[in-house]
């Protein structure tokens, strides 16, 4: 049996248009969600829908738009509602595809297009369009963050989220900065300020003013994030090896439907307090092997600051590799003579 032959027809009665708006959803997205959930395709023509796929994938799928109808006359279908039916037909999730008809180099906003620079940066660009959830792990200035929040405004813009949400743990780094004037918003920007800076950058002052102002984008400390659940949004936790392995696990769990998350940081500059484990460390050891998630690793050849800040990186990276070397030489059991 050929492709074309290869499809299934749902007729779903009455033909009510009200109840097929419920079903499909704005912009038929919870008809997108049953798609890439099965690996089907769904076209649809007043109540009459077509499935194409794998046989058993497209009887989950007739399962699931039957299911769904029958609940829209009394209740309006959501994309928890519609995962909950998925979730009863017993199918695994299909395997990720990537995407196609975007270049993994460039991420186009409206107010610039950016170009990845080297192989590292590109495969994190496709690896944060192609995932749920991402981790981007490396030195400063390797373009992380930065790269991050282009893609969050990228996907608004496109509407395929509805709000960005940034994220970073109020840690001090290796200061005590005492008491702080100001209400919640002044005590906690300093903190965030670099994940505003790239916003400023890609969007422009006065379009992210208006966001923040209308909730569409929310910048917030990791400690604001306890309790909820984020859908349809673009989360990225930035600073992530100054989270604790309690908290990492909590902003893991905060991802809802319809969303994306990019989680960021460096391992090697972590400013938790001494003998404090990192949440980033144990998640990489926890999570690294499941498909469904993907972690991209920098080094100090992707630094794409000044040509001084390469030099410090690798000076301080040999510098480290070198230390328990130099600490076994010059200990006083080691300096004992025989």
């Amino acid at each position: 049996m050929n492709a074309a032959e290869n499809i299934r027809e749902v007729l779903l009665e009455p033909a009510d248009n009200l109840r097929l708006a419920n079903l499909g959803g704005q912009f038929d997205e919870h008809l997108r969600q049953i798609e890439r959930r099965l690996g089907v395709s769904i076209s649809s023509r007043g109540n009459r829908f077509v499935l194409s796929g794998p046989d058993e994938a497209m009887a989950a799928g007739a399962q699931v738009l039957q299911r769904l109808f029958a609940l829209s006359e009394h209740e309006r279908i959501d994309p928890e509602r519609v995962h909950m039916c998925l979730q009863e037909t017993g199918m695994e999730p299909a395997p990720v595809v990537p995407v196609s008809d975007a270049d993994p180099a460039i991420i186009r906003t409206r107010r610039r297009v950016l170009r990845a620079r080297g192989a590292n940066q590109v495969k994190y660009i496709g690896s944060i369009r192609n995932h749920d959830l991402t981790f981007g792990i490396g030195p400063a200035g390797t373009g992380k963050t930065y790269l991050a929040v282009a893609c969050a405004v990228e996907a608004l813009e496109a509407e395929a989220v509805r709000r960005i949400v940034l994220v970073r743990p109020a840690v001090e780094a290796g200061e005590r900065l005492g008491f702080l004037p100001g209400d919640m918003s002044q005590k906690v920007d300093p903190y965030l300020r670099p994940m505003y800076d790239a916003l400023y950058d890609t969007m422009g002052f006065e379009r992210v003013a208006r966001h923040i102002e209308r909730n569409v984008i929310e910048v917030a400390p990791l400690a604001f994030m306890r309790g909820r659940s984020l859908n349809d949004a673009f989360v990225i936790l930035d600073e992530a090896q100054n989270t604790s392995a309690e908290q990492m696990k909590m902003f893991l769990t905060r991802i809802g439907f319809g969303s994306r998350a990019v989680v960021t940081g460096d391992i090697t500059q972590t400013d938790l307090p001494r003998g404090q484990s990192s949440g980033l460390s144990q998640a990489i050891r926890v999570l690294e092997g499941i498909d469904a998630i993907a972690f991209s690793y920098f080094t100090a050849r992707d630094v794409v600051r000044h040509p001084l800040v390469q030099t410090i990186v690798q000076a301080y990276e040999s510098f480290s590799a070198q230390e328990p070397v130099a600490a076994a030489v010059t200990s006083p059991v080691a300096r004992k003579r025989p």
